[in-house]
């Protein structure tokens, strides 16, 4: 039976200043364990509700529920598509800084930083400075850093961007370990292949409103298609949204 982490009841966000909401009376339920994505063309909202989420912003009205698991306060990562690096650190030291952050000792701190360093592929430039690295080892120490706290659930925004293949693999891959291992994640991306092969369940945004939230495959099947990108398209559009 599935266990819900994550309810959200009736969500608006409407920005100081602005007549239009950029969220409108949302309601999802996100399951412990799913890789659960969010999408929408530039504007729908999808920013904005995984914000609420992490508590980064107050709604306007509604409701986010989060159930403690074991008893204990959910716990949150959050990756975000814009680099949370400090360059002239290397990458021990940004490990070593985000884990007391997260008031974690130093003992949990080297253990962990060490175990992720070797899965990510980073333990031969550990103690190089961030500015030195490619962007696929930035991304993958992007990753390092929203986990290191080891959370019950991971934001993840465009978790692949600008990387080339090989990082994407072992970002994929690691990604999916953190699953099978019972973290939930939260992903949000405009690589639709790279959408369809990773996600359990969708939900699509568009215009700050929830126009789909089911797995893939019932999509598939309602809407007569065999792609997510044909779902996307059929269901928001085919305008130019890049100006929003």
């Amino acid at each position: 039976m599935s266990q819900a982490i994550i309810q959200i009841e009736n969500l608006s966000k409407r920005y100081k200043g602005s007549k239009d909401y950029s969220l409108h009376d949302v309601s999802l339920i996100i399951n412990k364990g799913e890789k659960f994505g969010i999408f929408g063309p530039n504007g729908a909202g999808k920013t904005t509700l995984i914000s609420i989420i992490c508590k980064l912003f107050s709604q306007t009205s509604g409701k986010v529920h989060n159930f403690p698991i074991k008893g204990e306060a959910l716990s949150i990562g959050f990756v975000p598509q814009d680099l949370a690096l400090h360059e002239e650190l290397t990458a021990y030291q940004n490990l070593e800084y985000f884990g007391a952050l997260y008031k974690l000792t130093k003992k949990e701190v080297k253990l962990r930083l060490l175990s992720l360093l070797a899965m990510l592929g980073l333990s031969n430039v550990a103690h190089k400075k961030v500015k030195t690295f490619s962007g696929g080892m930035k991304r993958r120490l992007n990753l390092a850093i929203g986990i290191i706290h080891e959370p019950d659930i991971i934001f993840l925004d465009e978790p692949t961007v600008g990387v080339d293949i090989q990082s994407k693999n072992a970002i994929m891959t690691f990604l999916n370990e953190l699953n099978q291992k019972g973290m939930t994640i939260i992903y949000t991306s405009h690589h639709m292949e790279e959408a369809e092969e990773f996600c359990t369940k969708i939900a699509i945004l568009d215009y700050g409103k929830l126009i789909a939230n089911d797995t893939l495959q019932n999509l598939y099947a309602t809407h007569k298609v065999s792609g997510l990108m044909e779902i996307m398209i059929l269901l928001t559009g085919k305008e130019y949204r890049d100006n929003v």
